[in-house]
């Protein structure tokens, strides 16, 4: 019995958000969060029901004790947090600017430099690599720097030498490399990868993959021994209104599940929904057994949900995520509250 059903490696973010809609250039009060792709992710697996843990690394001061307790506050382990205690030690940080047509959304990164980066390996008990069901990264802390792209390539090789699951998402940010260099480095990790989340632009323009969303999903388990690829399918009609789906592709059964896309979301914070989409997904295949429809069914569900949520983790758990499913698949008449 393994102690984890999921760990994950990646760099805790301290979120600063101007207040409603707010220009970051004029703003003068700020709204203080945690974040991080990785973290996203575990949040919304732990409130769903499953036993996560982050992996990582942060400052030893007040701004990685704030981090650390926010971590608790969502259910995930912090045994596996690393405390870097030079006088250099700090936390990255991300500055968030919400939009309103025409108006797009805006990000400002401050990540140089922070503790995340001396991130090694070693640093983590043996013990860890086999205590978990799944392993899940992403892209983002590939292209942080060489240590973190070392850091995750022998972690990896050492859960996957213990029969663990290995998640990987591309989350491809032009700020941290180019398409290029992204391609290089994924396809060195991706024979050892299971599950891989690839978004169809991306794997267009990072991967120079043609045909439609099904054959460039195929192929990449036919270039490579991963078992489930999912793309998300998000159509934005104006920075407050979505429309949000996936695709999930299944090698062993060489089938594709689909459903009705989430229409016409009303979005409250896009910031973390595509995490949240893997989070359900990976619910759904650990608790499961790699039931992909389950997946399919549950990432969807996450996915448009968290849209609706301030901040970039999950904030739903199991009881009203499986509403909203019921919801979302029911064809009669819908209560307007719940009471």
């Amino acid at each position: 019995m393994k102690e984890f059903d999921l760990l994950s490696l990646g760099e805790i973010l301290l979120r600063l958000s101007s207040s409603n809609n707010e220009r970051m250039a004029r703003s003068e009060t700020f709204d203080k969060q945690v974040g991080g792709a990785e973290l996203n992710v575990l949040s919304g697996v732990s409130l769903l029901g499953l036993r996560t843990g982050i992996i990582s690394k942060i400052p030893d001061n007040d701004m990685g004790k704030y981090a650390k307790n926010r971590v608790r506050f969502v259910g995930v382990s912090d045994d596996y947090l690393v405390y870097d205690q030079e006088k250099d030690a700090r936390l990255g940080v991300y500055y968030y600017e919400n939009g309103a047509y025409p108006r797009k959304p805006k990000i400002v990164y401050d990540r140089l430099h922070t503790s995340m980066r001396k991130i090694h390996e070693s640093e983590f008990p043996d013990s860890m690599f086999s205590a978990a069901k799944c392993f899940h990264t992403t892209g983002i802390t590939l292209a942080l720097c060489p240590n973190c792209k070392n850091a995750v390539i022998d972690m990896m090789k050492k859960f996957k030498a213990q029969g663990t699951l290995i998640s990987f998402d591309v989350n491809f940010r032009s700020n941290l490399w180019t398409g290029e260099e992204a391609r290089k480095t994924i396809e060195e990790i991706l024979p050892l990868v299971d599950i891989f989340f690839c978004s169809e632009d991306t794997a267009r323009l990072t991967f120079h993959k043609e045909g439609d969303v099904k054959e460039i999903m195929k192929s990449f388990t036919q270039d490579y021994p991963i078992s489930i690829v999912a793309a998300t399918q998000r159509i934005v009609h104006s920075p407050k209104v979505h429309t949000f789906g996936s695709i999930i592709y299944e090698s062993k059964t060489d089938s594709y599940y689909e459903e009705d896309p989430y229409a016409n979301i009303e979005v409250v914070d896009r910031i973390g929904s595509g995490d949240a989409y893997i989070s359900g997904v990976l619910y759904g295949l650990l608790k499961y057994d790699g039931d992909c429809q389950k997946a399919l069914e549950y990432g969807n569900a996450t996915g448009a949900v968290k849209n609706t949520i301030p901040g970039d983790m999950q904030a739903s758990g199991c009881d009203e995520i499986e509403q909203v499913i019921l919801a979302h698949q029911s064809t009669g008449k819908e209560l307007e509250m719940v009471r």
